[in-house]
């Protein structure tokens, strides 16, 4: 898109588009502020325009929830740790620090977030703000981990929150899908850096459905990717352990991560999206490739790996009591369907947290992810793996396809009102308003 300079708005109007490239939109301006007083400012000049005002990230959502019309912000000059405090075992970050250079940081100070979901590309404020979580039986989200924060409100305010400082406001804003004001900062929980030892194993469909919560129950942090028109299924369990570092070798890390899930997986996808008769066949070969394989390493490094093999995703979260079911319902209607999926499916579970819109608010939860391949149709498989999560009361991802609206979560979130009423009272112009927001939360 066009460059914006420190704190000035672009005169070019100039598509923008998210990672997937589902979604498209065309700014009126582009702002890139290089301080705090520059975003108030331009959040001020845009109510003053009449112009909405969306910041977007890494644009790593599939939804239009950074969409604008009006004023987009990019807070990537507003980016590094602002403090930390070993005794509170809190780190200050500012809002546009991508994920992958906060890991990094912490680690040169000895430290580490306790849970992370499998991509570190998003900015902190993009992650947290549409519920990005990975998978954990005592740890939650990233917002989860927040312990304070900073937004620009619609007047131009700076509002600082904790649990503390505005409560209310804390609650929600931790997971405010942008609706609430700018996130500037955010104060997360960290703990003194640790290893975690990873073991995947392939498992069969029938064994790791019947023993899923065995598999929860024994493990910090347990997780399973299912291949469609197979019974095969790869399991990771990532538990604490004593060290030392004993990471996977380079070329088996290559094979692994480069060559498999990234080189040869865009080849077959490929191939897949040309003939989609051929994707049965190599999910079955595909699936039994795989090797059981052990490795030790610090979090970030265990819990993330690269993904440049574009998609589409949609993701549920369900009661974990019933994801099995969901799951073995999802299958059948595979089964029978005559879709062709060449994307694993991916389940992973969070404990009960209390964001007022977090996926995972007041319920233990197990999540369900569907994916296809960019440029691949999806909607035919989305709409019945919909209808199914639906049915098992499913909250869907803030930043994933879906087609629910606020009529939905109304009855989904018991707290869905405390969030609108809440929103009325920061922003009740709209000034971070747009379509997807009107679709999910209402007027």
């Amino acid at each position: 898109m066009g460059t914006a300079t420190a704190g000035k708005s672009s005169g070019e109007r100039t598509a923008w588009h998210n990672w997937a490239g589902n979604i498209t939109a065309t700014p009126a301006r582009v702002v890139t502020p290089a301080s705090v007083g520059e975003l108030q400012e331009a959040v001020r000049r845009a109510a003053e325009d009449g112009l909405r005002v969306k910041a977007v990230g890494t644009g790593h959502s599939f939804t239009a929830a950074a969409a604008t019309d009006g004023v987009l912000v990019r807070p990537q000059a507003l980016a590094g740790i602002r403090s930390i405090d070993r005794a509170a075992g809190t780190v200050t970050v500012a809002a546009g620090t991508v994920l992958k250079d906060l890991n990094v940081a912490l680690a040169r100070e000895g430290l580490s977030l306790t849970n992370m979901g499998d991509i570190m590309e998003q900015t902190v404020s993009g992650a947290t703000s549409t519920g990005t979580h990975g998978t954990g039986r005592d740890s939650a989200s990233i917002a989860a981990q927040i312990r304070g924060l900073e937004l620009v409100t619609a007047d131009g305010r700076l509002l600082t929150c904790s649990e503390k400082e505005e409560p209310e406001v804390f609650a929600a804003a931790r997971l405010g899908i942008g609706a609430l004001g700018i996130v500037t900062a955010i104060t997360f929980a960290v703990e003194p850096i640790f290893f975690l030892t990873a073991r995947e194993e392939p498992m069969g469909f029938d064994r790791v459905t019947a023993e899923f919560e065995e598999h929860f129950a024994e493990n910090e942090h347990f997780e399973f990717y299912w291949f469609p028109h197979t019974g095969n299924c790869n399991t990771k369990r990532n538990n604490r352990s004593q060290g030392p570092a004993a990471p996977p070798g380079p070329v088996s890390a290559w094979i692994e991560d480069e060559l498999l899930s990234n080189g040869l997986f865009q080849a077959v996808n490929s191939l897949g999206r040309a003939v989609p008769a051929t994707i049965p066949s190599i999910a079955r070969v595909a699936s039994r490739a795989l090797s059981a394989r052990t490795y030790t390493d610090i979090p970030y490094k265990v819990f993330t790996s690269p993904r440049r093999v574009r998609f589409v995703e949609m993701e549920y979260a369900l009661p974990r009591g019933q994801v099995v079911e969901a799951l073995r319902e999802l299958r059948a209607m595979v089964d029978r369907s005559g879709l062709r999926i060449s994307f694993p499916v991916e389940v992973r579970t969070a404990p009960a947290d209390d964001i007022t819109l977090s996926t995972a608010s007041g319920r233990d939860t197990a999540y369900i992810a569907v994916h296809m391949y960019k440029g691949t149709p999806y909607q035919g498989y989305f709409t019945a793996a919909e209808r199914i999560f639906t049915a098992h009361g499913g909250r869907p991802h803030w930043g994933k396809v879906h087609t629910r609206d606020a009529q939905y979560f109304a009855e989904a979130y018991p707290r869905f009102g405390e969030f609108t009423a809440l929103r009325d009272r920061l922003d009740p112009d709209r000034v971070f308003g747009n379509d997807y927001l009107r679709r999910v939360l209402g007027d």
